[in-house]
């Protein structure tokens, strides 16, 4: 097996998101297994794709994303 080198990439779109909202319906929402939804966390949105959904989660958020 052919091991391929991990190499860094930076996003060059704007990603829309929302809040999550606490107990909110969930289906239709992807979620990582690793992840449990909570305050802070947001739902992303593929722009070309309105049912396309995955939360972000908070922490994850608040590392990697900023105000456009």
């Amino acid at each position: 097996m052919t091991v391929i080198q991990w190499r860094d990439y930076k996003k060059t779109a704007v990603q829309r998101m929302r809040p999550y909202i606490p107990g909110e319906d969930m289906v239709g929402i992807s979620i990582a297994s690793g992840d449990t939804p909570e305050l802070g966390g947001m739902i992303a949105v593929n722009p070309k794709d309105s049912t396309d959904l995955w939360y972000v989660s908070k922490q994850f958020f608040e590392d990697n994303y900023e105000p456009a």
